[in-house]
């Protein structure tokens, strides 16, 4: 399956505690598991005002679909073409 990045937009995303980061994995956990095997959720990116989600998804619309059901954001969602990392370099 493909993998997308999606981005989140969330003021204050930084400063959420721990229990409200909890809280939303929570429901998206619960989202997924009904949704599953159609999306994976592999980690996420908190910054002061943004998450970047990384999700292995059938299609752009499995990805929408989690956002609507869960009631989060996806303000942008990109497909990732290729990953790189340092070995790619050596």
């Amino acid at each position: 399956m493909p993998m997308f990045v999606i981005e989140r937009e969330l003021p204050g995303a930084g400063s959420l505690s721990e229990a409200e980061l909890h809280t939303i994995s929570a429901k998206s956990n619960q989202v997924l598991a009904g949704m599953a095997p159609r999306a994976q959720w592999q980690h996420s990116y908190v910054t002061a005002d943004k998450l970047y989600c990384v999700y292995i998804a059938e299609d752009e619309a499995a990805v929408f679909e989690h956002a609507d059901c869960g009631g989060f954001p996806a303000n942008v969602v990109s497909r990732v073409g290729t990953v790189i990392d340092p070995t790619t370099g050596e």
